[in-house]
């Protein structure tokens, strides 16, 4: 394995000498600049330096006579004093008196040091923190901070910083990792062997080069060693950060911006200059197994972990500098009950989806950028019969299914320089159609005609089907598919059941997701027209859903099972029944959902029984029923080394 593909950027991160760093500091100062400015601290934070780099009119970077380094100035949070250095330094400390650290490796550090060389502090003197949570106990958390004299918040990210001594250690110990680990045979492509092989050897090397270093150095410059190479780098933590949707970096010496699930778009204290911003470009490209080049300086492409990725390198088609912007994977995907209680949808929608999709009939959900489409889709689909064939087709992996009937389709992109190779969503999905699924999930249709046509198709022959699409209400959904490029012919149209239309909207001074109409499609008599007819529609003022026309969705339903009115709201009430309990109890992990949908669908009555006596839990739910599955091994059926070739 080479040493580019491994860690490249953890070496380059610490590759220039203090000297240039304190240089950088000096002409400055002299030119009366402020590093921080705003609480946003310069490049080196991301690129030359690791850890916090402040101002270095307080003397922090360097002395601006001699050069020299110098300590770390003392903060006027006094820690013992505020609650979060107070708080921060016992979770560090609980975290090394605990069992989960390497006490082989390296001891526990000192209270002492934990308490006054761990982390810096001083982000507290200049802003209101507003909150903070652990984002990769006990090296990294995540504050947002309240700029009173700007009015606007700031996403700040901390970890252990490091001394001029530590970052010499550690540039040392990058040289002699990059030497141990370029000639060994490591399967890159299983990120856990890379991860254990890595760590082991940074161990390893840390032992013998690094053995009269101090206990808590050790475990800061081991923590920054799998950070850089095994991990995202300076982004890391906002990776691991729940609530951050997005990660956009516009350019070099621009703070990293992100947007958070709360706050929406916030400037964090990660900025990368230009040279490290290129560097970063090329690493984040080869994490994802692209190419970036001067020829080619775009790419599309999904990191480990399954995060989309669009990435730009600085030049020609990007003034500003190279630029990525990264939509996370969640690994834990919002269910029907988590779309509840955030009241993007209501309970009885949601009861109006379920039947209608356990009953095969087909939606598209749509709406603008960031509206929550794929999400929408992707927790209504937990209401697929258990057992039923799914085809999912993605440009980048994004639904995450609980069902195990489930063939997951990603398109690829070129493999040659001619241009061979690629397998598109059209392909896919014709693929798909042979595969006999009951239903089939398209990422996205955008303006590829084949894909359209054949998703028409698709409904036309008897599968169900689901799909995002951008447009703003059901009659420009219709419009658009209809017309040029797309030119999905009215007949075809008419296969559509439900559009369900997603918007971003505005309650008080916070931006929220919600569902602005659900409409059912009709044939308007013709073939050259169809008509749809809205059946839940969001009253703005009071930020509730109504019901605002009986469903022919619902009508067509209970004509097929020979119900009555009463026993179409029955069918009804029971599933508002689970989901207003999963709500009301708060059960909203992935698994519980998951498993008391599909006992309801194998035991309704049990299921319903346990509601009506209030005993279900969601400790029992996450249990769940365990259906064993029987496994063949090659061996089994004699081909062991067939499988092995």
């Amino acid at each position: 394995m080479s040493d580019e593909n491994f860690g490249s950027e953890g070496a380059e991160l610490t590759a220039t000498e203090e000297g240039t760093a304190f240089e950088t500091a000096r002409e400055r100062r002299t030119a009366g600049s402020s590093v921080v400015g705003r609480g946003i601290e310069t490049a080196e934070l991301a690129a030359t330096h690791i850890g916090p780099v402040y101002d270095p009119d307080d003397g922090s970077i360097a002395d601006p006579d001699n050069d020299l380094p110098v300590e770390k100035p003392e903060t006027a949070i006094v820690p013992w004093e505020h609650p979060t250095p107070r708080a921060v330094a016992e979770t560090v400390k609980g975290y090394f008196d605990s069992d989960d650290h390497d006490e082989e490796f390296a001891g526990a550090p000192s209270a002492a040091f934990i308490e006054e060389q761990f982390f810096d502090f001083r982000y507290l003197d200049a802003y209101e923190e507003v909150e903070y949570h652990w984002v990769n106990a006990p090296f990294a958390y995540v504050s947002v901070l309240y700029d009173e004299a700007a009015n606007e918040h700031i996403y700040h990210v901390s970890e252990p910083h490091l001394n001029w001594f530590e970052r010499y250690v550690h540039r040392d110990l990058v040289s002699k990792l990059r030497n141990s680990l370029m000639y060994r045979d490591i399967d890159v492509s299983d990120q856990q062997e890379m991860s254990d092989v890595f760590e082991a050897e940074a161990k390893n090397v840390i032992r013998n080069h690094a053995a009269a270093v101090d206990d808590g150095s050790i475990h800061k410059l081991l923590y920054y060693l799998l950070r850089d190479f095994i991990n995202f780098g300076p982004i890391d933590p906002l990776m691991r950060d729940s609530p951050i949707e997005d990660i956009s970096c516009d350019g070099h010496d621009i703070p990293v911006f992100v947007y958070h699930r709360e706050y929406r778009d916030l400037p964090t204290n990660i900025v990368f200059d230009r040279e490290r911003l290129d560097s970063y470009a090329f690493r984040l490209a080869q994490q994802s197994g692209k190419q970036l080049t001067i020829s080619n300086p775009m790419v599309d492409a999904t990191l480990p972990g399954g995060s989309r990725m669009q990435l730009t390198l600085g030049g020609e088609v990007s003034t500003r500098g190279s630029n990525f912007t990264i939509r996370k994977f969640s690994d834990i995907p919002f269910t029907p009950v988590d779309l509840i209680k955030t009241n993007t949808f209501s309970v009885e929608q949601m009861a109006y989806f379920w039947l209608a999709i356990q009953n095969n009939r087909s939606l598209v959900f749509a709406g603008g950028t960031g509206s929550g489409k794929t999400s929408s889709m992707n927790a209504v689909s937990f209401f697929i019969p258990p057992n039923s064939k799914i085809v999912s087709i993605e440009d980048t992996r994004e639904v995450d299914l609980p069902h195990r009937n489930w063939i997951q389709s990603v398109t690829r992109g070129k493999v040659s320089a001619e241009g061979q190779g690629e397998i598109g969503m059209y392909h896919l999905l014709q693929a798909a159609l042979r595969q006999r699924p009951e239903y089939i999930i398209v990422g996205e249709i955008r303006t590829d005609e084949r894909v359209a046509l054949t998703f028409f198709q698709a409904l036309s022959t008897g599968h169900t089907a689901y799909t995002t699409f951008h447009a703003d209400s059901p009659e420009t959904v219709l419009t658009r598919l209809h017309n040029k490029p797309l030119n999905v012919p009215m007949q075809m149209l008419a296969d559509l059941d439900i559009i369900s239309v997603q918007r971003q909207a505005h309650l008080d001074d916070e931006r929220v997701r919600r569902n602005h109409v659900v409409a059912e499609i009709g044939d308007a008599g013709d073939h050259d027209s169809v008509q749809t007819r809205q059946i839940f529609r969001r009253d703005a003022a009071s930020d509730s859903y109504d019901r605002v026309a009986d469903s022919g969705v619902l009508a067509e339903i209970a004509d097929e099972y020979g119900w009555d009115d009463d026993q179409l709201r029955q069918q009804l009430d029971d599933r508002r029944a689970v989901l207003r309990y999963l709500v009301d109890n708060d059960i909203t992990s992935y698994t519980a959902v998951a498993n008391a949908i599909q006992w309801f669908y194998r035991k309704r009555s049990e299921l319903l029984a346990a509601i009506r006596a209030g005993s279900l839990t969601e400790a029992h739910l996450a249990a769940g029923q365990q259906y064993a599955v029987d496994t063949l091994s090659p061996t089994d059926l004699g081909v062991e080394d067939l499988v092995h070739d």
